[in-house]
């Protein structure tokens, strides 16, 4: 019986619990074992299915601000074990959780708005980020979530690894290291039987080839970014880890609030002009939260930690990102595109909002609740802009689970 109703978004204690279960009823065929801790001294857990030397390797829970990755590993398991086919001289492996430490900082019981989202919202800074870290860190300083993933990529060499992300309201893509020819036709079918609308212009594949409507492969090395000012480079990511083993890595985005407006292929009539008045409300918008912010540093001296952290590296982002739309060309000229930066713009400063809010709220501070008010504002505009319609659990979860294992169909076939 699945697992699935009873948890909803897990914990990562749940979620180990579930995979111990797994395990201990399949002990010839699962396991689960330890490959590595958190900075904070966490657990990183890593469940087994299948002992074939080519391996799949699926890792969830990179983003602390995407939980629905934790429910696919635990429907991936059960699917693997169910179903003979799917492990035949092939081994799949699912690091339950990437980032332990930022889940615990990020709380989505089973949040009914982007409003509660945000209450609880967390997402660390970059150099804190598993996948992430090797993009604007030495290798020295990689923390130790990071230095796991890599250990366990070099252990089991994956003709594919799958990573399980997510957005907060938007459409359904996948980022691809390298094409997987075929993969573009079941994705789309996937998400119209399951109403989840396809980002066709995800700004964060902005400039990329597509080999179907929203499967994006990722620009070789050295290619112009379409957003220069951005600090990372995906090629430095854990993601092209594999390609030292001739694997590749497939990103699958899910949406928890769906909107159509990401999935309008029509031209946009002034696609530039558009861009332009994005990055200027970008710029307002982070200028509020920077005011908030500089009247309480005074009263939160002494204050550090990962929250205050990321709410500064967003905000200090946003001066290059809006410079890059303003004179930039942009790199699609579809209603998607514009759709999916103008969706890119609200969510960064109001991110920010977010997590100073829980620190104002943790001191006590006398700004908490007009920014309180702000957050709220923001999240009931920005779901009202976008029509905004909760994507079903289950729905969500169908859907990434599918895409991953017609990958593995069909990445399997590529390298053989």
């Amino acid at each position: 019986m699945s697992l699935l109703p009873q948890l909803r978004y897990p914990t990562v204690t749940q979620l180990v619990a579930c995979a111990q279960s797994l395990a201990g009823a399949r002990p010839g065929l699962c396991t689960l074992r330890q490959v590595g801790v958190s900075r904070a001294g966490r657990p990183l857990h890593l469940l087994s299915v299948g002992h074939a030397r080519r391996a799949v390797l699926v890792v969830a829970g990179a983003h602390a601000n995407e939980p629905t990755g934790a429910c696919t590993v635990l429907s991936l398991a059960e699917r693997v074990l169910a179903e003979r086919e799917l492990r035949a001289e092939t081994s799949w492996h699912f690091l339950l959780c990437a980032d332990p430490d930022g889940a615990s900082l990020h709380v989505t019981p089973a949040p009914r708005s982007l409003y509660e989202y945000h209450l609880g919202f967390f997402r660390p800074a970059a150099e804190e980020q598993p996948e992430w870290s090797p993009s604007v860190l030495p290798a020295h300083r990689l923390p130790p979530e990071t230095r796991a993933l890599f250990a366990v990529i070099d252990e089991l060499r994956p003709y594919l690894q799958v990573t399980l992300h997510g957005t907060d309201l938007g459409g359904s893509w996948v980022q691809l290291t390298e094409d997987i020819p075929g993969l573009a036709e079941p994705f789309a079918k996937s998400a119209a039987q399951l109403h989840i609308p396809v980002e066709t212009g995800a700004s964060d594949a902005a400039g990329w080839s597509a080999s179907g409507p929203g499967v994006h492969v990722m620009p070789s090395l050295g290619a112009g970014a379409a957003y220069p000012s951005m600090p990372d480079d995906a090629h430095n990511s854990t993601w092209y880890a594999t390609h030292r083993h001739g694997g590749l890595t497939a990103v699958v985005e899910v949406p928890m609030w769906a909107s159509d407006l990401v999935d309008d292929p029509a031209p946009h009539p002034a696609p530039a002009a558009a861009l332009g008045r994005l990055a200027r409300r970008l710029q307002c918008d982070a200028l509020e939260v920077e005011r908030v912010l500089a009247d309480a540093l005074p009263r939160l001296d002494g204050v550090e930690g990962p929250l205050l952290r990321a709410a500064q590296w967003v905000l200090d982002l946003v001066p290059g990102l809006a410079a890059d739309w303003i004179h930039t060309p942009p790199a699609d000229d579809t209603m998607a595109y514009v759709s999916s930066v103008d969706a890119f713009g609200r969510r960064l400063p109001l991110r920010a909002a977010a997590m100073l809010l829980r620190v104002l709220r943790d001191t006590g501070d006398r700004a908490a609740p007009g920014l309180e008010r702000l957050v709220a504002t923001w999240s009931d505009a920005f779901a009202e802009r976008f029509r905004a319609r909760w994507v079903p659990l289950e729905h969500q979860v169908e859907h990434q689970s599918r895409t991953v294992v017609t990958a593995a169909r069909y990445a399997r076939d590529r390298a053989a």
